[in-house]
């Protein structure tokens, strides 16, 4: 495995004039816009979420990108550390319009052309500047779905070994993450994933983090060399041992595994994610979004 600190390093300051928080060293904001696409139910019906459940996925996220004491997020695990990440619901537009963040869109009454399941598919109805806003797309899939389609995200095109495992996005495709509703927030559906941690895993490849097991590789695997390497998904609950003998992080947020055992980032993870945030042009520019001040 390539140790990922070594490859920032050798990157750090390599024509990079941050503007605003310091990734990696201050807690840097990244905004969000959540497009709520549904069939004309009423708010807080089927996949016409409540406020106050999209509002609570965002806090979730935070939970577990800030490792706070007292949540699900929290844990004391000497490989682990608060990212200085946090996601904040966007308060105005690029045209300096105020919003809560939450922009719901009834697809009964939009005509877009069939594209299929993708991501261009869920942009047609709005994207709003990737460069600003971290677009996410609650889906609306049917109930057939649960636990079968959870969600999605492309990621950034870096020099970072492995980038090119990420899902890129194509010279016309959207970037952003989609979310089945049925796992977007807390729920009590008949589901592991029910807790909120599709949109924290999904984050996580948006910002640059592969799956623990990389492509199957014992020998480079995620490139973060404090993540036990494993060459095979990890699932469900119980731990195993991966690749050279070693003890597979179950609880990882990038495993496959169950949303009340997923609990923690690696430093090494952490390390990717800024180096992302400090170097691809589009993530960079989220630090210093319109979207997170008041209009």
């Amino acid at each position: 495995m390539i140790l990922l600190s070594s490859i920032a390093c050798s990157k750090k300051d390599e024509g990079v004039s941050p503007v605003g928080p310091e990734p990696g060293q201050d807690v840097v904001f990244l905004p969000v816009v959540v497009h709520v696409i549904h069939f004309g139910e009423a708010i807080g019906e089927g996949p016409n979420l409540s406020d106050e459940r999209i509002q609570r996925q965002i806090g979730i996220l935070n939970e577990d990108f800030r490792r706070k004491q007292g949540t699900r997020g929290f844990n004391n695990h000497p490989a682990s550390e608060d990212s200085k990440i946090e996601f904040i619901l966007a308060k105005q537009t690029t045209d300096g319009v105020s919003t809560n963040g939450i922009n719901r869109i009834n697809a009964d009454q939009v005509t877009i052309p069939d594209l299929g399941y993708n991501q261009n598919h869920y942009a047609q109805y709005d994207y709003w500047p990737p460069d600003q806003f971290v677009n996410i797309w609650i889906t609306p899939l049917p109930e057939s779905a649960m636990c079968l389609a959870l969600g999605e995200a492309t990621g950034p095109d870096t020099e970072l070994p492995g980038s090119e495992f990420l899902a890129l996005p194509g010279p016309n495709d959207a970037e952003g993450i989609l979310v089945n509703w049925m796992h977007f927030g807390e729920s009590d559906i008949d589901c592991h994933a029910k807790y909120g941690r599709t949109l924290t895993h999904e984050m996580g490849h948006y910002l640059g983090l592969l799956h623990t097991w990389g492509n199957r590789d014992c020998e480079s695997n995620d490139y973060c060399d404090d993540t036990p390497a494993v060459d095979e998904p990890v699932y469900g609950r119980t731990t195993f041992m991966g690749c050279n003998n070693e003890t597979v992080l179950i609880e990882n947020y990038m495993n496959y595994t169950e949303d009340d055992v997923m609990n923690m980032f690696t430093k090494d993870q952490i390390a990717r994610m800024h180096y992302v945030l400090k170097n691809h042009t589009g993530r960079k520019a989220l630090i210093n979004s319109i979207g997170l001040s008041n209009p």
